[in-house]
Formats: structure tokens, C-alpha cells, sequence
């Protein structure tokens, strides 16, 4: 069973996991994003989600810098507005609509993301920083980053020395 954290984990990905991998987290963010919600009651109504499920990750994209909240002299409650920290999540959420339209939607995308401006469908695609090149996934290898810590970096040279 997989734990609340992955500290053993050096990836990106593990670390966003911490932050938004729990089952309803890109669901509020979905909603946040792409249907203007921002109350609570908003929230519970629309994904009809146990109340002290939906507070724990509003108080987690809070504490985390994905929502801020901010009260108002409102008996509506506070209003949960995202960060740019939670509006950059925008891609991976169109990324994961794409994937899932393609492998688990049989009867078509149940939504289109479409850019207002133009009218075209809008999507998320790997391309190449320098040439603009649209790889296949087997064209892209991982090399350690700025961030990869030194003695990860010295067992990856061990690694390889051994072979």
C-alpha cells in the first residue's frame, strides 16, 4: 500500500502526487478551472463528495499555494480562487482528458476543450524546446536535472560503471 508521501521518490512527479494524486483533487481543480466554482457548497453539489473529504483538499490546495481563500462578508462562505500555481495545472488536466478520451471514453469525449478565440479543439502535446519537433514518447529519454541530488547522481554512475 502506497503511503501519503513518497520521500523516497526524487521525481517531479511523485512530488506533484503529494499535492493533487488523491482520487477527487483533479476533480476540484476541474471544476475550479474550466466551471468558475469557487464556494464550497459549490463544490460538494457538483461532485456530491463527503464534506470532510472536500474540506481536507480545499485546506491542502490552500496550504499548498494551488487555492488561496478568501472570505467575504458573505453568509455563502469562502471563496476557494486558484493560484497560478492551480491554474498551471490547466495542461495536465487537458492531457488526462485526452488520454482517457482515447482509452476510456467507447462512445466519444463526453467534453471538448476548444480555444473561444478561434473555435479549434485545444490539446497538449510533447514538443521540442529547441527545434519544435513533435517526438513519439520513445523519442524522449530522461537525463538528471539541476535538481537531481548529488548522491543520486553518484549511484547512477556507479550504475552504469557496473554494466
Amino acid at each position: 500500500m502506497l503511503g501519503k508521501t513518497y520521500d523516497s521518490q526524487v521525481c517531479s512527479i511523485a512530488r506533484a502526487l503529494e499535492l493533487v494524486g488523491e482520487r477527487w483533487s483533479l476533480l476540484i481543480v476541474r471544476d475550479a478551472l474550466f466551471a468558475g466554482t469557487t464556494r464550497y457548497v459549490e463544490f460538494q453539489r457538483r461532485l456530491r463528495i463527503a464534506t470532510n473529504i472536500l474540506q481536507s483538499r480545499l485546506d491542502g490546495f490552500v496550504a499548498a499555494g494551488i487555492m488561496e481563500r478568501r472570505t467575504r462578508s458573505s453568509a455563502a462562505g469562502p471563496e476557494y480562487l486558484l493560484t497560478d500555481k492551480g491554474r498551471d495545472l490547466a495542461p495536465v488536466l487537458v492531457a488526462l482528458t485526452q488520454w482517457g478520451d482515447r482509452w476510456a471514453a467507447p462512445d466519444g469525449p463526453p467534453i471538448c476543450y476548444t480555444h473561444e478565440t478561434c473555435g479549434s479543439t485545444a490539446g497538449v502535446e510533447i514538443t521540442c524546446a529547441k527545434c519544435g519537433a513533435l517526438p513519439d514518447a520513445d523519442e524522449v529519454i530522461i537525463r538528471p536535472g539541476p535538481g537531481m541530488p548529488a548522491e543520486y547522481l553518484q549511484r547512477m554512475a556507479a550504475a552504469r560503471a557496473a554494466y
